[in-house]
C-alpha cells in the first residue's frame, strides 16, 4: 500500500504488482535410425493426446527434420512429459529421445 497527502490527510492507495507469467518449454522429439514410425506416432497418440493425422504430420517433421514440436507447456509439464516419453520408449526398448527448450 501506498501512502499518498492529499489536504493534510492521508490516503491509502492499492499498488499494482504484474505478476509474469511462467516461462514455456516446447517439447522437442529427435529423429534416430532405429525407431519405427509407427511406435512415434503411438507415443504422440499417448503422452500427448493427439490425433493420428496429427500425430502423423508431426513423426513426418521429425523424420524430414530430425526434430519435431510435441508441444509448450510449462516448465513441469514439459519436464513431465519428457520422462513420460523416455519411460515409455525404453519400456518398448526403443531408443526415442526427446527434449525441451525454452520458448
Amino acid at each position: 500500500m501506498a501512502n499518498r497527502q492529499q489536504d493534510g490527510s492521508s490516503i491509502l492507495e492499492a499498488e499494482k504488482t504484474r505478476v509474469k507469467p511462467p516461462p514455456l518449454y516446447k517439447v522437442l522429439l529427435l529423429n534416430d535410425d532405429y525407431t519405427p514410425m509407427d511406435f512415434v506416432v503411438v507415443v504422440l497418440q499417448t503422452v500427448f493426446a493427439m490425433g493420428r493425422e496429427k500425430a502423423t504430420q508431426v513423426m513426418l517433421q521429425v523424420h524430414r527434420d530430425g526434430v519435431g514440436v510435441c508441444g509448450t507447456y510449462t516448465r513441469e509439464v514439459a519436464t513431465a512429459k519428457v520422462g513420460q516419453v523416455i519411460g515409455f520408449a525404453r519400456k518398448h526398448q526403443h531408443p526415442l529421445q526427446c527434449t525441451m527448450e525454452e520458448v
